[in-house]
């Protein structure tokens, strides 16, 4: 069985949530009597600004997270436990062969891909990283071939 790839629809939904938001308050301002607009209206804009304030929120830890780890080279510890990610754990790490494989949209991540060597370093299956780490088939068996191949 294969996985899909996980599309990106953060930004496609909060598009949705905004436009959805500007039609119910359209509504709800239509269909108030005249006399309670004000306050209404009062009241929507107080909740739009939340919306736009939780967005602005969302949109500023989006850029500012940390940079992605190039393959070949080992999460840095602080990231990860220093137990799991030493020089030994990534001795043999198939990062020749794996690179190719991850030049596509939807590609997993690299530390992804380095706790999936991790997992293979330790005995498990490709199907089992496939399967809880959803990662492409091909990625999983070439990180489980060359970790059979380093016991």
């Amino acid at each position: 069985m294969r996985s899909l790839p996980h599309p990106r629809t953060g930004e496609g939904a909060a598009a949705l949530g905004v436009f959805t938001l500007a039609a119910l308050e359209l509504i709800a301002l239509s269909a108030a009597p005249a006399g309670n607009r004000p306050v209404i209206a009062g009241a929507l804009a107080a909740a739009a600004a939340v919306v736009l304030l939780g967005v602005a929120v969302v949109w500023h830890r989006h850029r500012h997270r940390r940079p992605a780890v190039p393959l070949g080279h080992p999460a840095p510890p602080e990231a990860v436990g220093a137990e799991w990610f030493t020089a030994d754990t990534f001795e043999g790490f198939p990062a020749k062969a794996v690179a190719p494989l991850l030049r596509h949209p939807g590609a997993p991540s690299p530390s992804s891909v380095y706790s999936a060597w991790v997992l293979a370093v330790e005995g498990h299956d490709p199907v089992w990283i496939e399967r809880h780490l959803g990662l492409p088939p091909q990625v999983a068996h070439v990180l489980c071939e060359a970790a059979r191949s380093r016991r």
